[in-house]
């Protein structure tokens, strides 16, 4: 799989940009804050319909623009497939797949898959389980696109039942139809659970691995998933738990006003030796924690015969010698990487491809550099 063309219009910081793209590797070169981020981000929306770095799509869109536009040319086992993503502000979002309207949005996810390596991965190791949360749920849709709708679902169901709890304190509220909401959140929740559970089993032995070899003397990498459900879980009857779970703290939900069980209450545990990761890692460990998710990730996708497109954005400038040659080797391999850097300098020599200089409001392509000759 790999991106032969991007096209964005209206968003973030350009008003048109458009890359003509190739399998390898692409360095896009640019001072801070000339966009270079922001096209990558496009690439990243079109393989998950968010963003890495905001939780809606209002900034996405230009200021004073009404809408923004990113188009993308996706080549897949020789079949072109074209996508077209309208965001607009406040409104639905509008797909189209080869000029033809798609129902919903979603309905792309899978035709391009990505991972991307972003300085903001730190926060999978610094930041809440909200943020761990994301990346599973995020890996899950790239891996199966039906997760999307359970996803969906599900969040829709909470936001209802978690809406009726904050009426309970209210004299003569009526709760006649909690029962029925648990029964909705459990039976979305027990499959989300299933799918977060399964994953989890399939990263690990790659996460574990790869921070093995991105931090070879350090205290080995565990992944372990925290269930809001006590006790050890029946994966056969994760719906019957949630339920039997719900019934229990009934009590504090009404009482505080907030649904206590199911999936948004649940956090990846990232553990470092015999101890947990966060508040313990060094900072050089916890990049290497957050780059070994993400090789991890795209080893994952890979081993399911769909290669993604890997983006590395801005991070070699954050990464020791070792790291980066660990995270060089993998990203050599891949059938197409997109780098971001402020200095050619910062890239790999064995990553240096197709340049593109970024700034003034333009993306324009360049020779690849010449290399020094050995020793030199």
């Amino acid at each position: 799989m790999h991106l032969r063309r991007l096209a964005v219009e209206d968003f973030r910081s350009w008003e048109r940009a458009e890359l003509e793209l190739e399998p390898g590797v692409t360095v896009l070169v640019g001072s801070n804050g000339v966009g270079k981020t922001n096209l990558v981000e496009a690439i990243g929306y079109v393989a998950t319909l968010g963003s890495h770095r905001v939780a809606n799509d209002a900034p996405l869109i230009r200021r004073g623009a009404e809408r923004a536009i990113v188009r993308a040319q996706v080549i897949h086992h020789s079949r072109e497939l074209n996508v077209e993503l309208e965001i607009t502000a406040g409104k639905a979002n509008r797909a189209r797949v080869n000029r033809a309207p798609v129902p919903r949005p979603r309905e792309i996810l899978g035709i391009l898959r990505s991972v991307l390596f972003a300085p903001e991965d730190l926060a999978l190791v610094r930041g809440d389980p909200g943020e761990r949360r994301r990346f599973l749920d995020e890996l899950l849709v790239a891996r199966y696109p039906r997760f999307a709708g359970v996803r969906s679902d599900y969040e829709r169901v909470l936001r209802q039942r978690s809406a009726l709890l904050k009426t309970a304190r209210h004299r003569n509220a009526d709760l006649s139809t909690l029962e029925v909401w648990d029964g909705h959140l459990a039976r979305h929740g027990a499959a989300l659970l299933a799918g977060r559970l399964e994953l989890v089993d399939g990263i690990a032995p790659h996460a574990e691995k790869a921070f093995s070899e991105v931090a070879p003397s350090s205290d080995p990498l565990t992944l372990a998933y925290k269930c809001s459900i006590p006790g050890e879980l029946d994966r056969a009857n994760l719906e019957i738990m949630l339920l039997d779970e719900l019934a229990q703290v009934r009590r504090q939900e009404i009482e505080r006003g907030v649904c206590l069980v199911g999936p948004h209450r649940d956090d990846l545990v990232l553990g470092l030796g015999e101890g947990p990761a966060k508040g313990y890692a060094s900072h050089g460990e916890s990049w290497a924690i957050a780059l070994a998710l993400r090789l991890a990730s795209y080893r994952l996708l890979k081993a399911d015969d769909v290669e993604p497109v890997l983006i590395l954005d801005d991070v070699f400038a954050e990464l020791d010698a070792q790291r980066r040659r660990a995270l060089s080797t993998v990203a050599a391999e891949a059938e197409q990487v997109i780098v971001t850097a402020a200095v050619e300098e910062d890239v790999p020599t064995e990553l240096r491809g197709v340049r593109f200089a970024v700034g003034g409001g333009q993306a324009v392509r360049g020779p690849a550099p010449v290399e020094p000759p050995n020793g030199t």
